[in-house]
C-alpha cells in the first residue's frame, strides 16, 4: 500500500524591501503636487506665446460668449480676448507673489537669524518690532502704504512686502533657537567657531526647510491678497491685464455677460488652488527628508 507523501507548502517569496506601496504612491503624489510649481511658472513664462491675441487691443466684437468667433473664453466689453488677458494677468499675479515672498524670506529670514543667534537684548528688541507689525491689520496697512506712495503696481508690491516679512522672521527665529541647543552647535562653540560661522554654517541651513515650506504654502494666500488689492483698484492701471482689476471693472456685466467678470476670478481660484496643492507637496517632500 502506497504511503502518501506529506504536503509541503511552497516557499513564500521574501518580502520586497522598501516602503509599502501606499507610501510609494503617496511619495509620487507629492512629487506630482510639487511639480505644479514648475507648471504654473512655465505657464506664466510662456504667456506671450500661449496668448492668441494682444491682451490690450480689441480683436473682435464686444461681449462674444465663450467659444464663439474663435475666442475660447469670449471677449470683454470692448472686444478684447479674455483668454489673452487671463494669461497675462496670471503671469503678473504669479511673479508678483514670488517677488513678495522672496523679499519676505530675505528680510524676515535675516531678522530671524540675527535675533535667534544673538539672543538677549537684540532678540527682545527685534521680536517686539516683529510683534508690532504682526499686530497691525495687514490689508489696512498695505492700503495706507499705497495711499502714501501713490498708485501703481510696484508700490502695491512694496506695500504687501512691508506687512509680509514678520511671519518668516518668527519662523526662522524659532528654528534658530531650537537648533542652537543641538549638540553639533555646542561642539562648534567649544571648538572656537565664531558667531558668524556658527550662524551661517550650522544654524541657517537647518532653518531653510521650515522657511521654504512656509513660503510654498503662502503663495496661494499672497495670490488672493494681491488679487483683492487689485480688485480695490490698487494694482496696475487700465488697460493692463490684471485678474482682480478685470473682475472689478466688469461687475456690471455679471448677470448678462457673466463670463467677462467670472473668468478672471476663476483664474485667481485656479492659481491659488494650484499653489496650495504644490505647497502641500513641497511640505511633505521636505518633511520626509
Amino acid at each position: 500500500m502506497a504511503v502518501a507523501e506529506p504536503y509541503i507548502a511552497p516557499a513564500t517569496p521574501p518580502a520586497r524591501r522598501g516602503r509599502p506601496a501606499i507610501l510609494r504612491a503617496h511619495g509620487r503624489l507629492d512629487v506630482a503636487a510639487a511639480s505644479l510649481l514648475v507648471l504654473v511658472t512655465l505657464i506664466a513664462l510662456l504667456a506671450p506665446v500661449l496668448a492668441p491675441h494682444n491682451p490690450i487691443q480689441p480683436v473682435g466684437l464686444p461681449m462674444q460668449s465663450p467659444g464663439s468667433g474663435g475666442f475660447l473664453l469670449g471677449t470683454d466689453s470692448i472686444g478684447r480676448d479674455i483668454l489673452s488677458r487671463v494669461l497675462f494677468g496670471w503671469r503678473s499675479s504669479w511673479f508678483a507673489a514670488l517677488a513678495v515672498i522672496a523679499s519676505g524670506l530675505l528680510i524676515g529670514g535675516l531678522i530671524g537669524l540675527v535675533a535667534g543667534t544673538l539672543g538677549g537684548v537684540a532678540d527682545t528688541v527685534l521680536m517686539r518690532i516683529t510683534d508690532g507689525f504682526l499686530a497691525l491689520p495687514a490689508p489696512v496697512v498695505a492700503i495706507a502704504v499705497v495711499a502714501a506712495l501713490g498708485g501703481g503696481f510696484v508700490h502695491t508690491l512694496i506695500a504687501v512686502a512691508v506687512v509680509w516679512w514678520p511671519f518668516y522672521a518668527r519662523i526662522v527665529r524659532g528654528e534658530i533657537r531650537l537648533l542652537a541647543a543641538r549638540p553639533h552647535v555646542e561642539a562648534a562653540r567649544l571648538a572656537g567657531a565664531g558667531r558668524l560661522r556658527i550662524a551661517v554654517r550650522h544654524l541657517l541651513p537647518g532653518a531653510v526647510p521650515a522657511a521654504v515650506i512656509t513660503a510654498s504654502l503662502d503663495v496661494g494666500n499672497l495670490v488672493l491678497t494681491l488679487a483683492a488689492l487689485s480688485f480695490l483698484g490698487l494694482g496696475q492701471p487700465q488697460p493692463a491685464p490684471e485678474l482682480g482689476a478685470d473682475t472689478a471693472h466688469n461687475l456690471t456685466y455679471l448677470l448678462q455677460q457673466w463670463w467677462i467678470p467670472v473668468m478672471p476670478g476663476i483664474a485667481v481660484m485656479v492659481l491659488a488652488l494650484a499653489a496650495n496643492i504644490a505647497g502641500d507637496g513641497v511640505r511633505n517632500l521636505l518633511g520626509d527628508r
